[in-house]
């Protein structure tokens, strides 16, 4: 177990308990998982884009990635149905743990001008998005080993019934978020 998820047993579910005044521990809301998916938009001229960005997504999360496939075809963007486009993961227990500690702490400090993250970016069913511009903040990334930057959607998906509930978990867990 690691340390953010002895917090959250301990002090994290009692504050929220006392803020939204909840009279079960089961009514606490709790994080359920973390999905991270990679869009590879220059998978039509090189093949081996998909297998590069896989690579880094697995080095970032430790964890073997999943091919996305397209649902319909688009003329315009060149894709046709099923031809993959790009690759997601999705985390839970300690791995997805792991994740947040390391993304909070070590790899949002490390984006240039960065002054938190915007607060409205929650769904309206409390669950939380966020994009990252480039993958060399994470620190597993070697700047010499990569092909090209990419970008990557991260959404937290938590147990929470509105935005304010989801908010406050991921303040608590450790979520910069801006004033």
């Amino acid at each position: 177990m690691t340390k953010l998820q002895e917090t959250y047993k301990n002090e994290i579910v009692s504050e929220l308990m006392k803020k939204f005044q909840y009279k079960s521990i089961m009514q606490v809301p709790k994080l359920e998982k973390v999905v991270i998916n990679m869009g590879v938009s220059d998978v039509r001229e090189n093949a081996k884009a998909l297998e590069s960005a896989m690579r880094d997504l697995q080095i970032i999360t430790g964890q073997r990635p999943v091919a996305t496939k397209a649902k319909k075809s688009i003329a315009g963007f060149k894709i046709r149905e099923g031809m993959q486009i790009g690759c997601k993961v999705t985390l839970r227990s300690d791995k997805m743990y792991d994740f947040i500690t390391k993304l909070f702490n070590v790899a949002l400090p490390r984006v240039r001008d960065f002054k938190g993250l915007s607060p409205n970016s929650f769904d309206g069913r409390g669950n939380y998005t966020m994009g990252v511009k480039e993958q060399l903040i994470f620190p597993e990334i070697e700047y010499d080993k990569i092909d090209k930057i990419r970008g990557m959607d991260i959404i937290f998906v938590t147990t929470a019934q509105t935005d304010e509930e989801a908010k406050e978990l991921l303040r608590l867990l450790g979520m910069p978020f801006s004033k």
